[in-house]
């Protein structure tokens, strides 16, 4: 496949891969990016495949996601990287640690655990099906339409990041909506049983956030040995946009 995945590159130093979480886009990590960049890292921000400016393509699960990653440090000729992945970018930051550990150095995960989740970005999706391109929306039509069912103003901004133009003419998302909806559960599968990775993993949770819980702390450990699971107080499932200073000293203190 030549498809290797769309990348925004700053500063040098280790290489430290960044992945955006379901919906994402390296958009998501640009201030946070060009502080790693600034403290000596070059600093990775990749849009996974049906995301942001990356290829769509009708296979979407962690393991092609991962092997797009390994593809991507073939491309650019990285051998020992540091990974941040949020959400959904934390487990394909997962998959390819216990899959590929000669490949990663550092593992840093934010907010999601090894575990399965149900589909439960229904509400979300209702909102993005209901948003009819065709009868040429403008930007203010797409998002009163997102409002309906979204009632986070946070969200709807993160949402309305992916609103581009096709063509002068007409708007679009730059995500795969068609797959997503085809694929929803793939999101939520968990890290393939008996996988380890036994170097030094940090998870970081949000406070507000329930996406990691106590119960969840033994899983980690039997597939992350090393793993060191801290707080981010004052932030919720986007704990990197919530409290990013915090998020930034704790992730520096592991990185370094």
């Amino acid at each position: 496949m030549n498809d290797i995945l769309y990348t925004k590159v700053e500063g040098t130093g280790t290489p430290l891969l960044i992945l955006h979480g379901f919906l994402g886009m390296s958009d998501n990590w640009k201030t946070l990016g060009s502080r790693y960049a600034e403290n000596g890292f070059e600093a990775h921000l990749l849009d996974l495949r049906n995301h942001g400016r990356s290829f769509h393509s009708d296979l979407f699960n962690y393991q092609a996601m991962a092997a797009d990653v390994v593809a991507y440090c073939k491309a650019h000729d990285l051998k020992k990287i540091a990974v941040i992945g949020h959400s959904m970018g934390g487990k394909v930051a997962m998959y390819l640690a216990v899959k590929h550990p000669e490949l990663v150095d550092k593992l840093l995960v934010a907010d999601i655990a090894p575990k399965y989740y149900a589909p439960h970005h229904q509400d979300v999706m209702a909102a993005l099906n209901a948003v009819d391109f065709s009868n040429n929306p403008s930007r203010n039509q797409v998002q009163e339409t997102i409002e309906k069912h979204v009632n986070e103003p946070g969200v709807v901004q993160f949402l309305m990041k992916n609103v581009y133009r096709v063509t002068p003419q007409q708007l679009g998302f730059r995500f795969n909506l068609e797959v997503f909806n085809k694929e929803e559960d793939a999101i939520g599968e968990a890290l393939p049983a008996g996988t380890v990775f036994d170097k030094p993993t940090l998870f970081l949770k949000g406070s507000a956030s329930t996406y990691i819980t106590e119960n969840d702390e033994v899983l980690i450990k039997k597939h992350f040995p090393q793993a060191n699971i801290q707080t981010v107080s004052n932030a919720g499932h986007w704990l990197h946009a919530d409290n990013p200073d915090e998020f930034f000293d704790k992730s520096m203190v592991f990185l370094k």
